[in-house]
């Protein structure tokens, strides 16, 4: 199951994060869009999964508490005690086994940030 990961402002717009998307890899052969609980109901994520007529998969944010990813923030990790939401969020929705295929990539704006990953769906 390949899953693209979100991390994004509450301002963010529908353009913004299907360019951090785009920038991760693009939509091809996504299964779901993931992110933290909170922001999972946000006006543009839903917007663009309806684009592309994929599920969001919500992820808590103490399940994205401790998982390891390589890009680091140190704004994140304070506030969700991992390095990416996006990275995070990805391989938490993936299964396990998951592995990301593509790292964190920004939007231009700074307002969405994107990751792709693979795992067994479980």
């Amino acid at each position: 199951m390949k899953v693209a990961g979100f991390g994004f402002k509450r301002d963010v717009t529908v353009a913004a994060l299907r360019e951090a998307l785009i920038a991760a890899g693009g939509a091809d052969g996504l299964a779901a869009v993931a992110t933290v609980s909170d922001k999972a109901d946000g006006d543009a994520l839903t917007r663009l999964a309806g684009e592309l007529g994929l599920p969001i998969r919500a992820i808590p944010a103490d399940v994205l508490t401790g998982i390891a990813t390589p890009t680091q923030s140190g704004r994140i990790n304070e506030a969700f005690g991992t390095g990416s939401v996006a990275e995070a969020a990805a391989l938490a929705a993936a299964g396990r086994d998951a592995r990301l295929v593509s790292t964190r990539a920004v939007s231009t704006d700074r307002t969405a940030t994107a990751a792709i990953a693979e795992g067994d769906g479980e």
